[in-house]
């Protein structure tokens, strides 16, 4: 297999990796069926949301391994990770074959939310190796596909697992330990041998890439249609999986390109031969010219991030943006229960397919507008996101379930926009060559702002029961979220600034970033 091909492949089996690896997005689809099997208050279960996004605190180490060990090594540890997590749970909470506590099942969702951070950092790496001058393009894409993860367990359990809302919950727990080890597993050998940059053509990776957008951009549409309109769950499930098998036509494509291109050669290589060579030296000549303009400031080694106020104020930026819009999916469940609304998976799945698009946006923007110079700095694009979230979260103020569903697909846009713009921030902040340990620091922001934010929340909803009067636990009623979503807007705003502050501090490099 051609190194062309096997990239392609590669990314595909990317796609599919990330499609499965969200597990913790479905989390608001049963968050409210685990606080009933486990008896725990509202704030015992903001601990367990937390948990996941704890795991994001050893995210490092993923990062270090796949400096030392294969890439599918690296995915399967994080597939087995999800699943004793996941899986341990599943057999205690459901099955009842042996009891834990509330803090060994607090730790099973560290180690879960922990294997999500392996099989990212997997991805990331094979994404921006193989496709070095398109990095943007191939991390947006395949990031993208992560934000699909909350719709695709949805429809699996609203196929197969949903006689009743109990069932339902245990069925995300079984899908959630199984389907991720499963997704390593037979995607593994495809990134067994490493698609490394080699000269290629620049109109076999345009076409490439244009017809994954359309792929990706009418899966999107499938996605958020059939989260808005009523459709049998398994029709809609084989349409997704449809969608997933189409992008496969690309490395099919360009070996049948392949193949064509050597018979022609060939059969004419007396008169063709000189311009087939001068075609070879021009693709060469410009894919060294592409890989000279690759965007990096400085190459940042992980143990000198400490001393860069550019890494400070983007791990800032990173606590007050995208994890506020993490911890607002986390309590998903719980603010639509307050405000009387029962669809809360039709929301989850919402969120999810608007995220897919917001996660998708900037790789599209990047791909057909950078070359025009039309295209704003990731910095820039992420404080517009931002001011776009404080208006969500201020418009979940009026109680309208109409307004309930608009803010959360904007909310979804757009902290799924952050999402993606953040992982080329750090390559161009701080280098790819340590990428992999890099990233995972700055996201390791995500459990402190989970934790921190999340308790602010829960403490705002148990006032608002106790002000009920309720003894259950349960509050009803806008109060239940309003100081809190004043609370988010303010964080999403500091957030907006920092952006504009690390725009400031980096124009030079950005004014002349190709």
């Amino acid at each position: 297999m051609s190194p062309n091909v096997l990239r392609w492949f590669s990314l595909v089996a990317l796609l599919w990796l990330q499609s499965i690896n969200g597990t913790n997005l479905s989390f608001p689809a049963y968050s409210s069926q685990l606080k009933e099997f486990l008896s725990i208050s509202q704030f015992k279960l903001n601990y367990l949301s937390f948990a996941s996004d704890a795991g994001k605190v050893l995210g490092f180490i993923s990062g270090i391994a796949a400096v030392h060990l294969p890439l599918p090594l690296v995915l399967l540890a994080g597939g087995s990770l999800g699943f004793a997590g996941y899986g341990l749970q599943y057999l205690s909470i459901v099955k009842k074959m042996f009891t834990l506590s509330f803090y060994q099942i607090w730790g099973l969702s560290f180690l879960a939310g922990n294997s999500i951070c392996w099989i990212n950092t997997a991805c990331y790496i094979v994404a921006i190796k193989s496709f070095p001058v398109n990095r943007q393009v191939a991390v947006g894409i395949t990031a993208s596909y992560q934000g699909l993860s909350g719709k695709i367990y949805t429809d699996i359990v609203h196929a197969f697992f949903y006689s009743s809302q109990r069932e339902a919950a245990s069925g995300y727990l079984l899908l959630n330990s199984l389907v991720p080890l499963v997704g390593c597993v037979v995607t593994a050998p495809m990134l067994m041998r490493e698609a490394k940059a080699t000269s290629y053509s620049s109109r076999d990776v345009k076409m490439g890439f244009i017809f994954l957008f359309a792929v990706t951009i009418a899966t999107g549409i499938y996605a958020v249609a059939t989260s808005l309109l009523p459709a049998p769950a398994v029709l809609v499930l084989v349409g997704i999986v449809l969608f997933l098998l189409a992008p496969l036509a690309i490395p099919f494509g360009v070996r049948l390109e392949e193949v064509m291109t050597c018979r022609r050669s060939q059969q004419k290589v007396y008169d063709f031969e000189a311009p087939f060579e001068e075609d070879e030296k021009k693709e060469e000549e410009e894919f060294d010219d592409e890989k000279a303009i690759i965007g990096v400031k400085e190459e940042v080694e992980w143990t000198k991030l400490w001393k860069k106020l550019d890494f400070w104020t983007y791990f800032g930026l990173y606590l007050f943006g995208p994890t506020v819009g993490l911890v607002f999916m986390n309590n998903l469940g719980q603010i639509a229960e307050s405000r009387g609304c029962a669809a809360t998976s039709s929301l989850v799945a919402l969120s999810s397919s608007f995220g897919f698009f917001g996660r998708l946006l900037p790789s599209l923007l990047d791909y057909f507008l950078s070359r025009n110079k039309y295209m704003p700095s990731c910095p820039v694009s992420m404080a517009v996101s931002l001011v776009a979230m404080v208006a969500s979260f201020l418009l979940l103020l009026i109680d309208s379930d109409v307004v309930l569903y608009i803010s959360t697909a904007m909310i979804g846009v757009f902290s799924g926009a952050l999402t993606s713009l953040s992982v080329t921030m750090t390559a161009e902040l701080f280098g790819t060559k340590h990428f992999g340990v890099n990233h995972n620091i700055v996201v390791g922001s995500i459990p402190i702002g989970s934790f921190a934010f999340g308790l602010f929340a829960a403490k705002g909803y148990r006032d608002g029961a106790a002000f009920d009067g309720r003894f259950d636990g349960k509050c009803y009623g806008m109060y239940c979220f309003q100081t809190t979503l004043i609370f988010w807007a303010m964080l999403s705003s500091v957030a907006a600034v920092l952006a504009a502050v690390l725009y400031l501090r980096n124009r030079k490099f950005y004014s002349h970033k190709p």
